[in-house]
């Protein structure tokens, strides 16, 4: 891929997955404060740089750092 795709929507869609359909409350809360945190530092993928990015990343990076977030809660 190009790498330019926003996976927010699809990082969210996986919370909610696991806080309706797996009863893992934690670990949709977890998911939501990790996009909530990245987005709160300013990372946004291209279709969001608009709107105060502090640094643009691909999906992959956003990914990760979402991922990262969500490993040190």
């Amino acid at each position: 891929g190009q790498g330019i795709a926003n996976p927010l929507a699809t990082i969210s869609s996986v919370s909610m997955m696991l806080k309706y359909a797996l009863n893992e409350e934690e670990a949709s809360v977890k998911i939501d404060n990790a996009i909530k945190k990245a987005l709160a530092n300013g990372y946004r993928t291209g279709d969001l740089s608009a709107y105060d990015a502090k640094e643009i990343c691909s999906t992959s990076e956003i990914g990760d750092i979402i991922a990262n977030y969500v490993c040190k809660s």
